[in-house]
C-alpha cells in the first residue's frame, strides 16, 4: 500500500545530514571546474572541502574531490546531477563503498618566543609534523593526516602564537586494487 505524499516527505524530513566524500573524474579542459560548482551553487548545496588536479595526463582527465553535507535524498541528488553533467566520466561516493583514505595537507605559521617555542615544537614532534621553515621568531610546520588530526593540531597551535593556516583540502582515494 502505498503511503500518503505527506508522510513521505514528513518521513525524509526528518533524515539527517551527513558528510560524504565524492570522487568525479572529469575531463581536464576549461570550465569543468566552474560547471561542476556551479551544479552546486545553483541548487544551495555547500562544498565543505575540494580538490582537484590531472591525474590522468595522457588522457587528460582530472580528479576533483569534494566532500559535502546532506541528506542522503540529497546527496542521492547530487550524485545524479554530476553524473549526467557532459566532461563527467565517473562518480564515486567514496563514503558510501566504504572502503577509502583521505588525508589533507596543512601549513600552520606559528610565532612564539621561549617557553611557547619550545612547547610549539615539542607538540608538533608529536604530531609528526615537519618544520619546513624556520626564523628566530617563528616556525612553519607541515601536517598531513585525517581532518580530525588536522583540527586537532590547529586548536593546539591556537594559544601557542597561531599566527596563519593555509589547508589542501581532502585528496582520497579507494581501498583495493581496482580503479576508480
Amino acid at each position: 500500500m502505498n503511503q500518503p505524499a505527506s508522510a513521505y516527505f514528513l518521513q525524509h524530513a526528518e533524515e539527517k545530514a551527513v558528510t560524504h566524500t565524492l570522487s568525479v573524474l572529469v575531463d581536464n579542459e576549461p570550465g569543468v571546474l566552474a560547471r561542476v560548482i556551479g551544479l552546486f551553487s545553483g541548487r544551495g548545496y555547500n562544498i565543505d572541502s575540494l580538490t582537484v588536479s590531472e591525474t590522468e595526463h595522457e588522457a587528460h582527465l582530472s580528479r576533483i574531490t569534494i566532500v559535502t553535507t546532506g541528506t542522503p535524498m540529497v546527496l542521492e541528488q547530487i550524485k545524479h546531477q554530476l553524473e549526467r553533467l557532459i566532461p563527467v566520466h565517473r562518480v564515486h561516493d567514496l563514503t558510501a563503498e566504504g572502503r577509502s583514505l583521505e588525508r589533507e595537507l596543512l601549513m600552520v605559521k606559528v610565532a612564539g618566543q621561549g617557553e611557547q617555542r619550545v612547547e610549539a615544537l615539542r607538540l608538533a614532534d608529536a604530531f609528526r609534523a615537519q618544520v619546513i621553515d624556520a626564523t628566530q621568531t617563528h616556525f612553519v610546520f607541515e601536517l598531513t593526516g585525517r581532518t580530525s588530526k588536522i583540527e586537532q593540531f590547529i586548536e593546539i597551535m591556537q594559544p601557542l602564537g597561531l599566527v596563519e593556516i593555509a589547508r589542501t583540502g581532502i585528496a582520497a582515494v579507494a581501498r583495493g586494487p581496482e580503479p576508480m
